[in-house]
């Protein structure tokens, strides 16, 4: 109906649109690539015109990152708002496990993604939104589980695994989840060690 609102205060034609673009920037990526993904390619695709795609989003890079915080919505809204461990109210340790583990799973579901986002969002990747949640999320973990660490520095080395060429290398079609565990073991291994 005309002037209903969609998610988060869009218009109904610009939710479409997006989810549209959205689309349209994952299709290209799974066939060719992050290089494959242009603000061209992706407004041809999704059927809009160029400047509603650079309206919206900028650039490639802002693509990739709307893409990137579509994937990851729900795991935010978890840590926020979600039940434990996840979610408030459980030990550090413990939220920190199921952190690592839901990111984990995004990023083994997502690793062409994340390696086109690292590339195109390089000289930014630390004034990323997600990038700057998941290292705030992780610092506060760490620094509660672990106060005599400096829990900057390891959040930014455990986010620096989470390099898409790696995890695609370390993600063997019988093991899926080997990248995740050994995350969590890495993490454990410095959050247990007193």
């Amino acid at each position: 109906m005309a002037g209903q609102r969609a998610d988060r205060g869009e218009r109904a034609d610009a939710a479409r649109n997006r989810r549209a673009v959205l689309r349209a920037t994952e299709q290209l990526l799974t066939e060719g690539g992050g290089d494959h993904v242009s603000l061209d390619r992706v407004a041809a695709l999704a059927g809009v015109g160029k400047g509603t795609v650079f309206r919206r989003f900028g650039s490639r890079a802002g693509l990739l990152q709307a893409l990137l915080e579509e994937r990851s919505r729900e795991l935010r809204e978890a840590i926020t708002d979600g039940v434990p461990p996840l979610g408030p109210g459980a030990p550090a340790r413990e939220r920190l496990l199921a952190f690592l583990d839901g990111l984990g799973a995004i990023a083994e579901r997502n690793a062409l993604l994340l390696s086109a986002h690292e590339q195109a969002c390089a000289e930014d990747k630390y004034d990323d939104p997600s990038y700057r949640l998941w290292h705030r999320h992780l610092c506060a973990l760490i620094a509660e589980a672990r106060p005599d660490l400096d829990a900057d520095f390891v959040a930014h080395a455990l986010l620096a695994v989470f390099d898409g060429d790696l995890i695609r290398h370390l993600t063997p079609r019988d093991d899926p989840r080997r990248f995740t565990r050994s995350v969590q073991r890495m993490a454990m291994s410095l959050i247990d060690r007193a």
